[in-house]
Parts: structure tokens; sequence; C-alpha cells
């Protein structure tokens, strides 16, 4: 499957079918714009206070970029087809935006319609898993 679609307007609530590496305990998070082009979002925990990632539709940023995401990696999702999945790639914040970096290798997919999700690892990829911003831009 694959998908660049950007973000919607809204989606309040995102559901992970499994945790995220290093944040095993939580799955529930929301998605909030943090820009006015609707590329910046922040997913906040909603089970504990601080916790957040800094993900980006990466098609503004990264217009080349079209992974190929396994049927098996989505099929927890119930996506059917691929305009029904928002694509959101997490964001290493640095000092600047010289020093941030997304990770291409392994995006994180967004059933649009219901929120579940899931971070896959693009099997036989050879996407950065540090892709500088600033080269981006």
């Amino acid at each position: 499957m694959t998908t660049a679609a950007e973000a919607p307007p809204a989606l309040p609530e995102v559901t992970f079918v499994a945790p995220l590496p290093g944040l095993e305990e939580l799955t529930r998070f929301a998605l909030v714009r943090l820009d006015d082009t609707g590329t910046l979002y922040s997913l906040q925990s909603l089970e504990t206070d601080g916790v957040r990632l800094v993900v980006l539709a990466p098609g503004t940023w990264f217009p080349d970029y079209a992974p190929v995401v396994e049927e098996d990696d989505v099929d927890g999702l119930g996506l059917e087809r691929a305009e029904d999945a928002l694509l959101l790639v997490v964001v290493t914040p640095g000092a600047s935006l010289a020093g941030s970096t997304a990770n291409l290798l392994a995006p994180i997919v967004v059933h649009a319609a219901t929120g579940r999700a899931a971070q896959v690892v693009l099997a036989g990829a050879d996407h950065p898993l540090r892709a500088p911003l600033l080269a981006a831009a």
C-alpha cells in the first residue's frame, strides 16, 4: 500500500494497536495541530501528562517520500484503501530547524476515520532513520 495523504483538519484521538517503542504502556494520544499549514503536529499522551511526540505529514517536507507499507502491517488498522490512511513521521527536534530530523524508516500509519494507528518499520527500504528537515525544506 502506498500513501502520502495529508492530515485531515481534525483527528482528536489516535489509538495505537501496538504500543510505540519506548512508550510500551501508552496507546492513546491526541493529535494536535502545531502550525497553520496542517503539516506539523504533536501526538500528546492521553494517559500520561507531559509525554508527546512531534510528528509531521511528510508530503510537504519530503515530496518524493512514498513508502510502501506491507499489508500485514496495516491489517489491524482496518484499512481497505490507501486514501483512508494518514501517514505521519516522527520528528526529533534539534536546537534549530537545521538540527531537526525525521524518521522516514518507521512512519506512523493512521486510519483517518477510526484513529487506529501503528508505527511500521519499512521492510527492505533504504529510507533514513534521521533525515534532516533543513535539507527537505
